[in-house]
């Protein structure tokens, strides 16, 4: 029968615990299963962008005391953003485990095992939203914490640049959307300068995507064509129109939508590290000057033994380094 001692076995150690909750299984937001966001671990706290015009870059870390990257120009400067850190807490009783025994070839370990990683798994999943609700604010301009109203970093104001939008004419009838999509495409390949993309995805809310599948340029645009099953299947589906992939995006935090209800984000896609996912390392004595991960974990005894206090954490910094080629799209 396990005991609270069987904690202090090397299984549930930092590097174990953390090298399990990395191994979890998730179910991935939309942003994450696209994989527009390009994933990189840091050692340092604070992250170093290079601003160069309306563009940003990753600045390498560096030792102490050793030359760091030449900047070279007027117009470059150097901004530093923190690492925003996301801790999830759990707790094991002891009354949790007493009952726990071997059973066939699963050992008693291996038995607290499991229970230990069913709390990671759950912790892991929340992570996993937050991380999506940040990479969302990435892309709207603005990271917010998990109340929908806290900024925790203004993109457009830090960078000093203004997001660009464009009307898209939904609610004219005679309008021609497709010519609208012609100019948000512009305004995007503008911002972008001669990067080349692989394509554009518009993320909707649920108002403006119910006009857009409704607006009678983007009907008879269909009509006839070997894509009109669209129009009569699910309403939710994503499509293409205009040179663009259009699909409702779903999500909201605290009753506020990730993407306003009457508005959409146009991004390019296959543009690289316009997007960036960066991780630092967590506050262990043990992960110290240590390249990030996304996600670490970590147990120590409850008082008078009767159980375990758990931390599963992350400490992300979610963001676009071009803004302006994001746009806003509006009715």
């Amino acid at each position: 029968m396990a005991d609270i001692a069987i904690f202090q076995d090397d299984a549930f150690g930092v590097a174990a615990l953390t090298a399990a909750i990395n191994e979890q299984e998730y179910v991935p937001g939309r942003l994450a299963a696209l994989g527009l966001f390009r994933e990189e671990g840091v050692p340092t706290l604070t992250v170093q962008l290079e601003k160069d015009g309306d563009t940003l870059a990753l600045v390498p870390a560096g030792e102490r005391g050793t030359s760091g990257l030449v900047v070279g120009g007027s117009k470059r400067s150097l901004i530093p953003f923190n690492t925003i850190h996301l801790p999830q807490r759990f707790s094991i009783k002891a009354d949790e485990i007493q009952g726990i025994r071997a059973f066939g070839s699963l050992t008693e370990l291996q038995a607290v095992q499991g229970v230990v990683n069913k709390r990671l798994a759950k912790a892991r999943s929340q992570l996993d939203a937050t991380h999506e609700y940040h990479r969302m604010g990435a892309i709207n301009g603005q990271v917010l914490d998990s109340n929908g109203t806290t900024v925790l970093l203004d993109i457009y104001k830090t960078f000093g640049v203004a997001q660009q939008k464009q009307s898209m004419g939904l609610n004219d009838p005679n309008a021609n959307i497709q010519v609208q999509c012609v100019d948000a495409l512009d305004l995007q390949e503008e911002a972008l300068g001669n990067v080349t993309t692989t394509g554009s995805r518009a993320f909707c809310g649920k108002t403006f995507w119910k006009k857009l599948i409704a607006h009678p340029s983007v009907v008879e645009t269909y009509k006839g064509s070997q894509q009109a099953a669209a129009l009569r299947g699910d309403g939710r589906e994503s499509f293409e129109f205009g040179g663009i992939s259009w699909e409702r995006y779903r999500g909201k935090v605290g009753g506020k939508a990730y993407v306003p209800d009457d508005e959409a984000r146009l991004v390019p896609e296959g543009v690289s590290d316009l997007f960036l996912s960066i991780y630092a390392p967590a506050d262990y004595i043990e992960t110290v000057n240590t390249e990030g991960l996304p996600y670490y974990s970590k147990i120590e005894e409850m008082r008078f033994g009767k159980g375990v206090d758990g931390e599963a954490q992350s400490n992300p910094l979610h963001i676009c380094t071009r803004p302006r080629a994001v746009i806003r799209l509006i009715f």
